[in-house]
């Protein structure tokens, strides 16, 4: 937990993370170009779409959030308070993740990759040609807000359990591929949500770690005597 806790932490991730979403922007188109090839015109009725369309609307905030309230009280009627406590934390850092992405992609105007041909792909910004492309969904790209919501839980999870996060980094990966494969995000949308929620898990694990440690954490119990009977 203590390394977690360094600053040279959220360095690492910045700079692992911004030299892997630069390649992955180097093969947004090859990798569009291999699924639409393999998927075949009939890939809209398929199984396999439906699928992933699933795994979609599973891995979405209000599901990962409901399922983790569930797990929440699991937990304090079995007395994992540290659990519980992994858990709220995934949620927070969840949130916050998944609302940033959002914020971000509804002005970085970048086209879907299932847009094309019928609109060049890249970034138009908030306002293009007179139109606002705000709320557009086939402009609202970049970055994944799927994706920012399933790792940001997810890596709160692998930072304070890893052997857990193992498991929760599959079903988060899971969420990201599924965007991929149904055109809904280019390969860099997916990566730089990825950096951007190990970065957000970072935070609240600081600010908020399983054995209530946090500096942040006892200032506020300090300054709020009725929070400590909480038992978060």
């Amino acid at each position: 937990m203590s390394a977690v806790k360094s600053w040279a932490f959220p360095i690492l991730v910045a700079v692992i993370g911004g030299g892997l979403s630069w390649m992955a922007f180097q093969f947004d188109a090859p990798v569009r170009a291999a699924l639409v090839e393999a998927q075949g015109p009939k890939w809209k009725k398929s199984s396999e779409k439906a699928f992933y369309s699933a795994v979609r609307r599973w891995g979405d905030w209000p599901p990962i959030m409901a399922g983790a309230a569930l797990l929440v009280v699991a937990c304090r009627a079995r007395g994992r308070i540290r659990w519980s406590r992994i858990v709220l934390a995934a949620m927070l850092a969840s949130t916050i993740a998944g609302a940033l992405a959002n914020a971000s992609r509804l002005t970085t105007g970048r086209t879907r990759p299932r847009e094309s041909p019928a609109i060049t792909q890249g970034f138009y910004g908030p306002v293009h040609d007179g139109k606002l492309l705000i709320g557009v969904p086939a402009y609202n790209s970049f970055p994944s807000g799927h994706t920012a919501t399933a790792f940001g839980f997810a890596a709160v999870v692998v930072l304070t359990s890893p052997a857990w996060g193992m498991l929760a980094l599959a079903g988060a990966g899971l969420v990201g591929w599924a965007s991929i494969a149904l055109g809904a995000h280019h390969p860099s949308d997916v990566m730089v949500s990825v950096t951007l929620s190990f970065l957000v898990a970072w935070g609240v694990v600081r600010f908020y770690p399983p054995d209530g440690s946090a500096t942040g954490l006892a200032a506020l119990r300090r300054r709020l005597p009725g929070f400590s009977r909480t038992g978060l």
